[in-house]
């Protein structure tokens, strides 16, 4: 009975990467460069694509939702990470750790779902260039931004209430680097089995069904690409592809593999299984603002406008060089609003481009 009239501790004790304590200060200083070039990537990408009207698109209002939710994630979490390896920082009060267990659950759903919508974009973009502006309406763009922060936040909030009515009454130490729902489950007193159902279930759910439609998405992309008769488009588009997938598999095998291996993973040194957790809430952040924006060239020229605004013939020999058989517009902003125009009206390869 002491039990549940204790049964909410003021804090507990996080420990990093258990195994790893004699190097946890110099394993910092990777995870805070990681953290500085996430923040300075996301920070851009969401500066460039707000104040420059040409990027006023489906596509970059999705991927200005992925660099929100990226900031989100990392700095929920990252923050916390270093002060337990650089000061030894190992204690966190119990409704900060639910809020950050909240934070990174809900956020990595609605992760989950932007890459299933930016799929989607570029299923539309290729495959139907020509219904692209009547499909992905501003109000339907609303309502795929609405969809996925519902079903982020409305998966998660049963699940945290149920980790909050949790009696916890032994060890306060959670054997990882911020608090994940099953390493505090797992400190509870008491039938955690609906916990457990529960997680696997919403998480089964998030990245099982929205695997299988970005799957869907990308077999169709190819099916349109491998069509082309231009081989310069088909190659470009594939490359796309390509580093689109790359993303997926960074983004969704780190967030499985930590998830399962706290159920199922007991032959998986732990060491091994915390590492791969936390750099899950780094290198996606870090590399979405690269693969995504920097490497779209509407993006890439608005960074680089300033290191060639005093050459007045600069931007048409930018854009002659992006597009080499297409003749330049006159200002890059009209490169960006005539290149999407022409992917829109079926040119094949622009198009291809176009979805890089």
């Amino acid at each position: 009975m002491s039990c549940y009239n204790h049964s909410t501790p003021s804090s507990f004790l996080l420990m990093g990467i258990p195994g790893m304590e004699a190097t946890h200060f110099w394993i910092a200083f990777p995870f805070c460069a990681m953290y500085v070039v996430a923040l300075l990537g996301n920070f851009t990408l969401l500066f460039v694509i707000t104040t420059e009207p040409s990027l006023h698109l489906p596509m970059y209002y999705f991927l200005c939702m992925l660099a929100g939710i990226d900031l989100v994630l990392t700095t929920s979490t990252v923050p916390k990470i270093l002060s337990i390896f650089w000061f030894r920082s190992h204690e966190i009060g119990f409704e900060c750790c639910v809020a950050q267990m909240f934070f990174i659950h809900s956020f990595s759903a609605m992760e989950s779902g932007v890459l299933l919508a930016m799929a989607f974009d570029r299923y539309i973009a290729i495959c139907k260039p020509l219904r692209y502006t009547t499909i992905l309406t501003n109000a339907v763009i609303a309502k795929i931004r609405l969809a996925v922060f519902v079903r982020g936040i409305g998966l998660l909030t049963p699940l945290m209430c149920m980790v909050s009515r949790l009696p916890y009454c032994g060890p306060r130490v959670i054997s990882h680097s911020y608090c994940e729902h099953m390493a505090l489950v797992k400190l509870a007193y008491g039938d955690i089995t609906a916990n457990y159902v529960y997680g696997i279930m919403a998480a089964t759910f998030v990245v099982g069904s929205d695997s299988i439609f970005i799957a869907i998405s990308y077999i169709q992309i190819l099916r349109a690409v491998l069509s082309l008769s231009s081989r310069d488009a088909c190659l470009k588009s594939l490359s796309t592809c390509g580093s689109h997938v790359c993303i997926i598999l960074v983004s969704y095998t780190p967030a499985l593999f930590s998830f399962y291996t706290q159920r199922w993973g007991q032959n998986i040194p732990t060491h091994i299984h915390i590492l791969l957790a936390d750099l899950y809430l780094l290198v996606p952040p870090m590399l979405n603002p690269i693969i995504y924006g920097m490497k779209t060239k509407q993006i890439r020229g608005r960074v680089l406008r300033p290191w060639y605004k005093t050459d007045p013939t600069s931007e048409t020999k930018f854009y002659t060089l992006i597009y080499p058989s297409i003749p330049p517009p006159n200002h890059l902003a009209s490169i960006c609003i005539s290149t999407y125009l022409l992917a829109l009206n079926g040119c094949p390869s622009v198009a291809a481009a176009d979805s890089n």
